[in-house]
């Protein structure tokens, strides 16, 4: 591959680029706003500035530059509202036939609870809980998208994982 396939101005390789950070993108965006149309609408800007600027990105800092366009696409928008989050409902029970509506409905009384409790951690704690828990990242990757050191992604989830607690806790 020479190096003017090799870059985002190529059609073959921006569309790779594309696919490949799409859901990243996405999650990210969504953990911002909490709200997956909102997430849709700043990614898909993100990846239409890429586009624009595709000869003036360097390729290896690409990935970068796309989650860091996302987050000021988030700030420019939100500057002086109050984010709510509306998690995403959990996955419906396989059997809802066996259990009881009490059960049911203290289940999603629970559910509807810790999405409060999640709601209310500041927008740095849900991020970075959020990123961890449901997309799996590590924190040394989180840090990076974030641009923030490590010791900073280890303090935000402790201080959200004793929020969740004390709060569960009361449940």
């Amino acid at each position: 591959m020479n190096n003017s396939e090799h870059n985002l101005c190529n059609d073959s390789y921006f569309n790779d680029f594309y696919v490949t950070h799409l859901q990243s993108a996405s999650n990210f965006a969504f953990y911002k706003c909490g709200n997956s149309d909102a997430a849709l609408d700043l990614v898909q800007e993100a990846f239409a500035k890429i586009w624009e600027n595709c000869s003036k990105i360097d390729v290896t800092k690409a990935k970068t530059y796309l989650f860091t366009t996302v987050n000021n696409l988030f700030l420019n928008t939100v500057k002086h509202q109050k984010v709510v989050l509306k998690y995403a409902k959990a996955a419906p029970y396989k059997d809802k036939d066996n259990q009881s509506p009490e059960y049911i409905m203290e289940e999603e009384e629970f559910k509807q609870k810790l999405q409060n409790a999640i709601a209310d951690l500041s927008e740095d704690q849900r991020e970075v809980f959020l990123m961890n828990r449901i997309d799996g990242k590590k924190y040394r990757e989180i840090a990076e998208i974030l641009d923030i050191s490590q010791k900073t992604v280890e303090k935000r989830m402790s201080g959200a994982l004793q929020i969740l607690r004390r709060q569960i806790k009361n449940l």
